[in-house]
């Protein structure tokens, strides 16, 4: 482990003590309690249940099989959320073949700065974040869940949906991505026309002829912006099932991703092979290989607000003189526009975030010996990296 990251680490633990102790003392409590079935009043089990299928029902009251609850981030509106129209029917036939039920509990605004940018909808953006953590929060307040999938790409979805898991930390929970659109006009391309339409020399016809081009199907946009920073993060903090993050949407690939998430959810559950609550998943080890990842890939400036936040809905205080010092020491490995040409297709194609890890783990930038969705841990999130 390089000194500085250690140290940095360390002192984040030692900052951390009681907050995270209490964090961690109210996820055991909850933790020790009764499964839902044996828990809750009848007339709540009999509300939460009504909606299933008979066989489903017979599955969650009798047989008492874990019960996956999905939160969503669906919308047809946003290109990088629109795949998710499927994901319910996917992984409730997964569950199916696994034993499990699943319920979509509850769906959360996903709004996107690209279109309110320039508008009064952007006073909105950032406020946002904290409405999706709360709408993640009343979600998951049912408590009928002894797991949860969760289903968001963009700028303040994934911090919300994040802190908002947190707040329910004794649940074992995976993100499941969506991917980048394709490949579209090259971001030099774009500013050409932009160039040109600003001198006078084309229209607004070609101009919006020129953004379509760029902007141009379901995925996220394919700069590095904030949306794919948090799917960078979200590999670097385990997760993610390993390698899901910029997978095109629509693929055999994608959506073999999707249904191993729901594997996944159910073999960290309480009655799988490794139980592993995102709570304590989510430690100071944890945060500080996120901070790294984000540095040595450029990414957002807008994670020096969010994973502060993230960090703090788990009890871990951290602050920007943290992001300083890391930042003094954890190399830049990659230059993904609009820190350089490339958008992330290019960079998935080049190695993407398995290339990272593996790098920022042998140069002791991240902790290896961290929790992690994935039964290799982080380090698996490294193989198959090209060398």
């Amino acid at each position: 482990m390089h000194p500085v990251v250690a140290r940095v680490t360390e002192r984040i633990v030692q900052r951390s003590a009681d907050t995270r102790g209490v964090y961690l003392a109210g996820i055991d409590a909850m933790i020790a309690r009764k499964p839902a079935q044996d828990r809750m009043g009848c007339a709540n089990l009999a509300h939460a249940y009504a909606a299933l299928p008979g066989s489903d029902k017979f599955k969650v009251t009798v047989e008492k099989a874990p019960n996956i609850g999905i939160v969503t981030a669906y919308n047809d509106m946003l290109s990088a959320h629109q795949p998710y129209q499927a994901y319910p029917a996917v992984l409730r036939d997964e569950a199916a073949q696994r034993g499990a039920t699943v319920q979509v509990a509850g769906g959360v605004p996903a709004m996107c700065d690209g279109v309110t940018q320039g508008t009064p909808g952007m006073e909105l953006s950032l406020f946002s974040r904290d409405a999706i953590a709360m709408a993640t929060a009343v979600a998951l307040s049912h408590d009928v869940f002894d797991g949860a999938l969760l289903l968001g790409v963009c700028d303040k979805i994934v911090p919300g949906l994040l802190i908002g898991a947190l707040h329910y930390g004794h649940l074992p929970c995976v993100f499941v991505p969506a991917g980048p659109m394709g490949t579209g006009l090259s971001n030099k391309d774009k500013a050409k026309v932009r160039e040109q339409y600003a001198q006078g020399l084309v229209g607004r016809d070609e101009l919006l002829k020129a953004e379509s081009a760029a902007y141009h199907s379901p995925g996220t946009c394919t700069f590095y912006g904030t949306a794919n920073s948090n799917q960078m993060l979200l590999e670097a903090m385990g997760l993610h099932v390993p390698g899901a993050a910029f997978e095109a949407p629509g693929t055999e690939a994608r959506e073999a991703f999707t249904r191993q998430a729901l594997r996944t959810v159910l073999d960290i559950g309480k009655r799988g092979s490794r139980f592993t609550p995102i709570g304590k998943l989510v430690d100071e080890r944890c945060i500080v290989n996120a901070m790294a990842a984000l540095l040595a890939t450029g990414g957002s400036t807008n994670h020096l607000i969010h994973w502060v936040a993230i960090a703090r809905s788990a009890g871990i205080l951290i602050d920007w003189t943290d992001f300083d010092e890391l930042s003094s020491v954890v190399p830049l490995l990659a230059r993904v526009y609009p820190n350089g040409d490339a958008d992330v297709n290019q960079f998935q194609a080049a190695g993407g975030p398995a290339w990272i890890l593996r790098e920022l783990l042998a140069g002791g930038f991240m902790h290896a010996d961290v929790m992690s969705v994935n039964d290799g841990g982080i380090a698996a999130g490294g193989q198959g990296a090209p060398a």
